[in-house]
């Protein structure tokens, strides 16, 4: 007879025998506390170091300080010619960059107060701390804007069940759906001035229902996250697997600091030889008025020690010599050890936090005195990679949806005008006209050198080109390319002799460069 799966059974010793957790779905484990959850993870982020750094961190390595578009249309489904796709994209991508990044006016943000990146920023900062990321699409007439497509950010602390209605089957987490567990629609709540500062309740505004699609297609209502199970609803927050490590951690570094100055506070103390009896009379009387013999004993003791202190000032070549009362004796306090074990526990904690939360170790906790380039690269590449995964799901798909409420508008107003030859209009083929790449910040380089080289490697080797290489960079080849043409010429017209251009060869080698075994 076949074994059974050992994890399925009672365990050795049957340890796993009390261990009997109920099988739900991802609705039903997440939506009951799912605003517990949330609020905990905001108040992690709010005041606590290594929480708020992890949000920062993946905002820097996902999006950066520029979210570029590359439009790549795709000429062979729309039957267009791959010129004409090129010359589109130039077009697109000049009139989509001045819209978007503009800071002065922000016309593309409804508030006004943000440009295109800094939505995806702040995108990426939320999904981080509360799982996923909203926004609503408007249509916004404004003085000095060409274009009045608009992008209203939602937290999604704001959507939830119209007056804490429960959960059904059509109704959850504030989401409308049908009977395929497609979103419908999104409740919204707006609190009112002045009574809506927390949100956890449901008597303090009113709900906006927002349609996800207009009846012709147009995204009203975006909402960004990553399901792990069918018919999931709402993001999970990524500090909910680690949340209870990193409150913890908190309180132990406080801890260990209210120690370290309590102990840095005291040098000496005089210890006096004082009975059980005699201590407890001075305790307990001491709310009972000046008449009371204890208190009336403990008042003439302390005046006789006091004087007798101040009169005992015996010195030998300047130095003070301690001459105690009677009783009394002089013990000086040493400070514990320092560290006592903190640091490995601190170090544990957050390998386990950063493991919860897909980056290294070394990223979370700023820490590299204990690796070498070897295995500092390999932490930071396999970082990269969970970033990459971020930045194709999140940030871009994100990004994507913007892009192409801007285009839909663009294209309908005559502002970008699509190829003659084309075989489809927008609204046939949607997905192809608004097929684009996102580049975001480029990977870190711990060694410049080397890993240029690599770099140059591929690509001389056929294994990847300058597209991709640039790309990993946080640049966009053909602005490298045209500003390289015009440094060129303007080199040329100054006198100067053309750039050298550096071969593979003439890099230092390996052996030169001290590379770590």
């Amino acid at each position: 007879m076949a074994e059974s799966y050992k994890g399925a059974a009672h365990g050795f010793g049957g340890q796993l025998t009390d261990w009997n957790p109920t099988l739900q779905s991802a609705d039903a484990a997440l939506l009951p506390n799912l605003q517990m959850g949330n609020a905990r993870a905001d108040d992690l982020v709010k005041n606590h170091g290594f929480a708020n750094g992890a949000v920062q961190m993946h905002v820097d390595n996902v999006v950066g300080s520029l979210f570029r578009l590359s439009y790549k249309p795709q000429w062979r489904t729309l039957g267009i010619e791959e010129a004409d796709a090129r010359a589109l994209a130039v077009d697109v991508e000049a009139a989509f960059k001045e819209h978007a990044e503009d800071n002065v006016g922000c016309y593309l943000d409804a508030e006004r107060k943000r440009t295109f990146t800094m939505m995806v920023r702040e995108v990426v900062a939320t999904h981080v701390n509360l799982g996923e990321a909203m926004a609503a699409a408007e249509w916004i007439r404004r003085p000095g804007s060409l274009f009045r497509t608009a992008i209203k950010m939602v937290s999604p602390k704001r959507v939830s069940n119209p007056n804490g209605v429960a959960d059904n089957q059509f109704l959850r987490g504030g989401v409308e759906q049908d009977r395929h567990s497609s979103a419908v629609a999104y409740h919204v709540l707006n609190p009112r001035y002045g009574m809506g500062a927390s949100l956890n309740g449901y008597g303090y505004g009113e709900w906006t229902r927002v349609p996800r699609e207009t009846r012709w297609g147009r995204q009203q209502f975006i909402h960004v996250f990553e399901p792990r199970e069918d018919g999931q609803t709402r993001g999970a927050n990524q500090f909910l697997s680690v949340m209870e490590q990193l409150f913890m951690i908190d309180k132990l570094q406080l801890t260990k600091l209210q120690n370290a100055i309590i102990n840095a506070m005291y040098a000496a103390v005089i210890e006096s030889d004082l009975d059980s009896e005699t201590a407890n009379q001075m305790i307990l009387g001491a709310g009972q008025g000046n008449e009371n013999p204890a208190i009336k004993g403990l008042s003439a003791m302390m005046a006789m020690t006091g004087q007798y202190h101040q009169g005992a000032n015996v010195k030998m070549n300047g130095a003070k010599i301690p001459h105690l009362f009677p009783g009394e004796s002089l013990n000086l306090k040493t400070p514990g050890h320092a560290d006592n074990g903190f640091a490995d526990l601190e170090a544990s904690i957050l390998r386990y936090t950063a493991a919860g939360m897909g980056v290294s170790y070394e990223q979370l906790a700023r820490d590299y005195s204990k690796v070498n380039y070897s295995s500092a690269r390999a932490s930071m590449m396999e970082s990269w990679r969970y970033f990459m995964g971020r930045r194709k799901v999140i940030a871009s798909g994100f990004a994507s949806r913007v892009f192409a409420l801007w285009l839909e508008e663009a294209v309908s107003r005559n502002i970008i005008t699509l190829p003659r030859k084309a075989k489809y209009n927008f609204y046939e083929r949607k997905a192809a006209w608004c097929n684009a790449e996102w580049i975001g910040s480029g990977r870190l380089a711990i060694d410049g050198l080397k890993e240029v080289k690599e770099a140059v490697l591929r690509i001389e080797s056929g294994l990847s080109t300058y597209e991709k290489e640039l790309a990993t960079m946080g640049e966009d080849y053909q602005e490298i390319f045209s500003q390289q043409i015009r440094e060129t010429e303007e080199r040329k017209a100054a006198g100067l002799p053309p750039p050298s251009w550096i071969q593979v060869n003439q890099f230092a080698s390996n052996e030169s460069e001290g590379e770590a075994a």
